[in-house]
């Protein structure tokens, strides 16, 4: 399935800081960033699970906002990319 997840850190003291730098290592790790506060994943339920606790752990719900959007493949989503970035096609070959 694809996942979108976005978030909104609050940033104003040191310790937001650092759990913007970790929300995005965490996503970094598992997905590509599409705009600074935006990745899309492709992955299974399951490790959809364990990325949502990941992100859980990092947030602090009274001061940040995280959002996840599951589009199952059964749906038929489409995604319409407009200006210079180009996201990998996780569906076609891999060249190496």
């Amino acid at each position: 399935m694809l996942v979108i997840a976005c978030y909104d850190i609050n940033t104003e003291t040191r310790a937001g800081r650092r759990r913007l730098r970790r929300v995005a290592k965490v996503c970094e790790g598992v997905g590509q960033r599409v705009q600074k506060s935006v990745f899309e994943f492709q992955i299974d339920r399951m490790q959809f699970e364990a990325l949502e606790q990941r992100l859980l752990s990092e947030v602090d719900l009274d001061e940040d906002n995280l959002r996840l959007y599951r589009l199952p493949d059964s749906r038929g989503a489409e995604v319409r990319e407009h200006g210079s970035f180009r996201a990998t096609d996780f569906e076609g070959p891999l060249v190496l």
